[in-house]
């Protein structure tokens, strides 16, 4: 299947306006969620888009001011930890979402969301399993979301360095583990992510 089978497939159907949503970062212990969504045009191919998981950094990076110039429109939400903690991962993954959504200057037709849950968006949606790798608006969505997550936990990194937030991002490496015991959270961790540190 192509990355634009789909897309194109419903707009023979009368939808012109298709946006895709995907989100990065609900698995880390620190820092915030991130959504993106973003509306390309009907016969945009951007060159070596993919799902971001499958891209290096630099070709994320680079693919990022692509995205940004070719797009339609594009919005970008975000969840801090403090709405994880309080909210569950899901729910806050919902509203980082429903941000990015609401941030676009145009409304979409139809929003394609990444996975196979979609219940907690309350813009018209259906979802896509696996969609960053088979729909380019979810794929564009997808890097958008990582790079724009992977810059703030840069200047995380910053703030925080005895984390090593530039190396790993805030992920549950076995170091992150190490400065965790060491340092105790700092104020970006998800606390309900570390009741079952030891």
């Amino acid at each position: 299947m192509s990355l634009y089978e789909l897309e194109n497939s419903l707009r023979a159907e009368g939808l012109s306006l298709i946006c895709g949503v995907d989100e990065a970062g609900r698995g880390p212990l620190a820092g915030p969620v991130y959504a993106a969504a973003v509306i390309l045009p009907e016969s945009c191919v951007i060159d070596g888009l993919n799902d971001s998981k499958k891209l290096t950094e630099k070709k994320r990076e680079a693919l990022f001011s692509v995205i940004e110039r070719e797009a339609v429109a594009f919005g970008i939400g975000v969840a801090s930890e403090a709405e994880i903690d309080q909210l569950n991962i899901l729910r806050a993954t919902y509203l980082a979402m429903n941000r990015a959504i609401e941030k676009l200057p145009i409304q979409p037709q139809l929003c394609l969301i990444d996975g196979n849950r979609n219940e907690g968006i309350v813009f018209p949606s259906r979802t896509v399993i696996g969609g960053d790798a088979k729909c380019a608006c979810i794929a564009a969505a997808s890097v958008l979301a990582k790079v724009s997550r992977d810059r703030i936990m840069l200047e995380m990194d910053e703030k925080y360095p005895e984390y090593g937030f530039a190396q790993h991002k805030g992920y549950g490496t076995k170091a992150h583990y190490a400065a965790l015991r060491e340092y105790g959270p700092s104020p970006i961790h998800r606390l309900t992510f570390l009741k079952k540190m030891h």
